[in-house]
């Protein structure tokens, strides 16, 4: 499973066309299913050997559509690649690809989508692109760390940020990880109940 591994309110956003809740549901479903599996499988699973004992599956917030908004994507191009501060001692450098405009819970928020330098050299993963997150459920209902998104390039000028699929990074469940930090401009006012909760036993 290859799991990973913004924003000014325009005037108008809300005449933007809103994400067909039922693929909304049908991605969550199958995001939720694979990632079940991956960390039952002792080839793929990051959690330690007593943890993957008794791992059964994550605890999820209950999938709600309201949760994939459409956001509107400003490119940042010619953004030079900077080493992201991590949780260990391996660092990766990161570009800002994109600011991501959106509006949730009747806020604005802003998200500053990033490329990996690395995976950007990969060409079975060139087009990928990484969304680290913090929200008021962080440390409280959702992992403290923040949490992270896959992203694919978009098309055009908007895309999909189905928060349903944010899960922890691997440095939630062991120490053997070094992880990227959530930079602190990707915190966002509101909180989002949706995805992977805190990390707890198993």
């Amino acid at each position: 499973m290859k799991l990973s591994l913004f924003i000014l309110l325009v005037v108008g956003y809300q005449t933007q066309a809103q994400p067909d809740s039922t693929a909304i549901i049908r991605e969550a479903k199958k995001f939720q299913q694979e990632l079940n599996r991956s960390y039952q499988n002792k080839k793929t699973s990051p959690l330690n050997p007593a943890d993957l004992r008794k791992f059964k599956q994550h605890d999820f917030f209950p999938i709600a559509t309201n949760y994939a908004v459409t956001a509107k994507v400003t490119l940042t191009p010619n953004t030079p690649y900077k080493p992201m501060p991590a949780t260990g001692p391996i660092v990766n450098s990161y570009r800002a690809f994109a600011l991501l405009d959106f509006e949730l819970d009747g806020q604005p928020c802003q998200l500053t989508l990033y490329q990996s330098k690395e995976l950007n050299n990969n060409p079975e993963y060139h087009d990928y692109l990484f969304l680290p997150f913090t929200d008021q459920t962080s440390g409280s209902e959702s992992y403290g760390g923040g949490r992270y998104l896959d992203m694919r390039i978009p098309e055009g000028d908007t895309m999909v940020i189905n928060f349903n699929l944010a899960y922890n990074p691997y440095c939630a469940y062991s120490t053997r990880y070094s992880c990227p930090r959530v930079p602190a401009n990707n915190h966002l006012p509101v909180a989002i109940k949706a995805g992977v909760r805190f990390k707890s036993e198993y």
